[in-house]
């Protein structure tokens, strides 16, 4: 199988995370195959080291071009930027300056906002100038800290555009533009995007069409009646946040109901559960067992380049701020079939000695603790099993990212020509920002979360 199946159930270009998340997964997850093969006398060779599984390389290589581009090849300082309450638990912006920080010529640090500071006209951060910044936290929350700290030195980098992502990146950083996509304009893009994208409308009392084109004279009374295969999503939430789900026993009016009070939600076709879940062990106390996880695939996207990607497992949602984990990505040799390694793969750890098993699931949670590796939640679980993928297929993933990136740059320019604005649920004050700082293909990294098969759904 050298394509996959599936949709992309949002997109993210504000400031997406997970890039470092991946790195530290190969690291464990090769050490820990190590043993699994050696116990279970697995002879399948897995890479673990293919660059598009260690995505923060990408991003740091985007940075050092952006500093490159303004500042040629003198030396200076890139800026993580993030909250202050995060700045001792977000493992992978702490990684991140450090990457940076090993990078010739460059510095990397890593800040509150409130530690900007101008001097003599220039940003700085304790008298060094800053050449750019990767912001952490989108415009909204840029804005209510500058209500209790004075971030006028942050406001004049983003006006210089130094600040990644673009804050003009904001205005179609919501989950409503994937009605754009599958409305009337949907010529507009490309015919693979528009295919993995689900029907989506803006959930308010109105008329519109149907995922087949038909009419909808009601909205709310249609989603009633077809709730089973239905979901509603914040237009700007995130971390599973809000997410109602149809089919899982949740009464539609009261879900109806909580969407419209809180106002700003979408409407948006399921995709198939089975399509994207995959069966992986588990050791429970009785010894190892198959259970049916929920899997999803972020793809991290630049302007040059394809970054990487990241494998996520849970419930649903998989969000790791949900409590989901990560899974490790492993790509097969050529000629090898994704399905039937999974079920071998499935099959020797099922007969693996328990206590043997044990040691090493204890090697794993001994290596996380090692890296740090937390959330705001805590440690983040991950999977026993690596999510398989050809090389087949991460050609297919690559050609799918430069198209994403293509169709992101269409809807920026259908905001700017105003064919956007009655979909704008965004404060003035965050739009008066964004028009300060155009995106236009900047340098940036863009999030596209995939609910994909790669063959070894349904199975195990």
């Amino acid at each position: 199988m050298e394509d996959f199946l599936g949709y992309h159930s949002e997109w993210n270009l504000g400031s997406p995370g997970g890039w470092d998340y991946q790195r530290t997964t190969q690291v464990i997850a090769k050490a820990v195959w190590e043993r699994v093969s050696s116990l279970c006398s697995l002879d399948l060779q897995l890479d673990f080291d293919h660059e598009l599984l260690h995505p923060v390389h990408g991003l740091v290589r985007m940075l050092c071009r952006a500093h490159r581009e303004r500042a040629g090849n003198n030396p200076g300082t890139v800026a993580v930027v993030a909250e202050q309450e995060t700045l001792a638990d977000v493992t992978e912006n702490i990684n991140l300056a450090r990457h940076i920080d090993a990078v010739d010529g460059l510095s990397g640090v890593l800040i509150a906002p409130q530690e900007l500071e101008l001097r003599q006209g220039r940003v700085c951060h304790r008298g060094q100038p800053i050449s750019v910044l990767f912001v952490d936290f989108n415009t909204d929350v840029l804005l209510d800290l500058h209500r209790s700290h004075d971030l006028t030195p942050l406001l004049q980098a983003v006006r210089e555009g130094r600040v990644v992502n673009p804050r003009g990146m904001e205005p179609i950083n919501t989950k409503s533009m994937f009605e754009v996509l599958t409305g009337p304009e949907s010529s507009r893009f490309h015919p693979e995007t528009v295919a993995r994208t689900p029907w989506t409308r803006r959930f308010f009392p109105r008329k519109t069409t149907d995922p087949d084109g038909a009419p909808i004279d009601d909205l709310l009374e249609w989603t009633r009646a077809n709730w089973r295969s239905l979901v509603l999503k914040p237009e700007r939430g995130y971390s599973g946040k809000g997410v109602l789900v149809g089919g899982d026993g949740s009464d539609a009016d009261s879900c109806i109901e909580q969407a419209l009070t809180r106002g700003e939600y979408i409407l948006q076709a399921q995709v198939p559960l089975p399509l994207w879940a995959e069966e992986i062990p588990v050791l429970e106390e009785g010894g190892p067992r198959l259970r049916s996880f929920q899997t999803d695939f972020r793809s991290l996207i630049g302007r040059r380049e394809i970054f990487g990607f990241l494998g996520r497992y849970g419930g649903v949602p998989t969000n790791v701020g949900s409590g989901g984990g990560v899974q490790p990505l492993a790509v097969l040799p050529d000629g090898i079939d994704g399905p039937e390694a999974a079920k071998a793969i499935n099959h020797s750890l099922l007969q693996a000695d328990p206590g043997e098993l044990a040691d090493i699931v204890d090697l794993q949670d001994r290596m996380a603790l090692e890296e740090r590796f937390t959330y705001l939640l805590g440690p983040i679980p991950i999977a026993l099993r690596p999510r398989l993928l050809s090389s087949g297929q991460l050609v297919s993933l690559e050609r799918y990212c430069r198209k994403i990136w293509e169709d992101c740059l269409v809807l920026e320019e259908m905001w700017l020509d105003g064919a956007l604005d009655h979909m704008m649920t965004i404060d003035q004050e965050e739009l008066d920002i964004a028009r300060m700082d155009p995106w236009q293909g900047s340098p940036a990294i863009i999030a596209s979360d995939g609910l994909f098969s790669f063959g070894c759904h349904g199975g195990g």
